[in-house]
């Protein structure tokens, strides 16, 4: 209370796929349902959705909702989301220290097949041509849609002026966020840029999931275990199974035997991550299991991704944890530097 008046706190989203007055009718009946949930304003013409509460809303909540009412949803970051983090957070905006990631060039619609494309320009306005290798590449190409699913992490190969680009295709609709995390040699300095896309379609939201520590595949069970605490760097451990036994022949992949991307419910911010153990001997195997020393920013839920390869084929096991809670029992199965 503060001058007999209750304060509001809100938070901004930005929605995709409204068109119409119903639509934002159906958003704001889903996302009056939650707890806690005071206000609910929505524009289809904008886009915007401002949720207000007496406390912080539950924002994975808030975009699960609008997900039911077949929509999509954004948490628009703020520089409050940074002041307020343990760790300071990358993978927010388009710009870092002068470095611009430009508009990113892609197919416009799911089944379309095409070339996803674009530059990086430095503080002088030019594309920038000279990067430091990093986990073995220039450029590691992170692609995931809003509510954390169709992840993809790959390496687009760069032309003479500053280009990047690589064949592509989109396996469903939605929004999307492209993240490129690069070092440019002229600093020396790690930066995580990033870019909305939208891609038009017949949208069909995902199940909203609140934990996940075990996934299936291509065959291996993959398991997380460690409890993810904001305020520190925390250790996660994920184990390979193959009918029942411990694999031992994970094989080096971007410089160890497996490679963790974890992104932050909401806003998608992109994580501080740190595999745990000595670099590998090509040649070398290991297994079951890989450590990795992960710093989250802020108390909530996370998306995590594993890459792991085996007989040169690389796969990827998808989890969502939140802070605070325990991840050895697992929980929703479903189916990182």
């Amino acid at each position: 209370m503060k001058g007999g008046m209750i304060m509001t706190t809100t938070t901004e989203f930005q929605v995709t796929g409204m068109t119409c007055g119903h639509c934002e009718l159906s958003v704001r009946e889903e996302v009056q349902e939650i707890a806690g949930v005071e206000t609910v304003e929505v524009s289809a013409k904008t886009g915007k959705l401002v949720v207000g509460g007496d406390s912080p809303v539950d924002e994975a909540a808030v975009i699960a909702a609008v997900e039911e009412a077949g929509y999509q949803a954004v948490k628009q970051a703020t520089a409050a989301d940074s002041e307020h983090s343990v760790h300071p957070v990358q993978g927010v905006t388009a710009e870092q220290g002068g470095y611009i990631l430009q508009e990113v060039s892609a197919p416009a619609t799911t089944g379309d097949q095409g070339q996803l494309s674009f530059t990086i320009t430095a503080p002088d306005g030019r594309p920038v041509t000279e990067f430091e290798t990093s986990h073995e590449k220039e450029l590691h190409l992170i692609v995931v849609r809003s509510d954390g699913t169709h992840f993809r992490h790959v390496h687009p190969a760069i032309d003479g002026n500053g280009r990047w680009s690589l064949q592509w295709q989109w396996e469903a609709a939605g929004t999307y966020r492209v993240y490129a995390d690069i070092v440019p040699a002229a600093t020396g300095e790690s930066l995580t840029l990033t870019r909305t896309v939208h891609v038009a379609g017949s949208f069909e939201p995902a199940e909203a999931k609140t934990g996940s520590t075990r996934d299936e595949v291509d065959g291996y069970d993959v398991v997380l275990e460690g409890n993810l605490t904001a305020g520190g760097a925390s250790a996660l451990s994920i184990h390979v199974l193959r009918d029942g036994q411990p694999v031992t022949d994970l094989e080096p992949y971007l410089g160890a035997y497996g490679h963790l991307v974890a992104l932050r419910a909401g806003d998608l911010a992109y994580l501080h991550v740190h595999p745990e153990g000595d670099n590998p001997v090509e040649g070398q195997t290991s297994g079951p299991t890989v450590e990795f020393s992960v710093a989250a920013p802020s108390p909530g839920r996370y998306y995590l991704y594993f890459d792991f390869q085996i007989d040169a084929q690389v796969n990827t096991a998808a989890f969502v944890i939140n802070t605070g809670a325990s991840s050895g029992t697992a929980a929703d199965g479903h189916s990182g530097h």
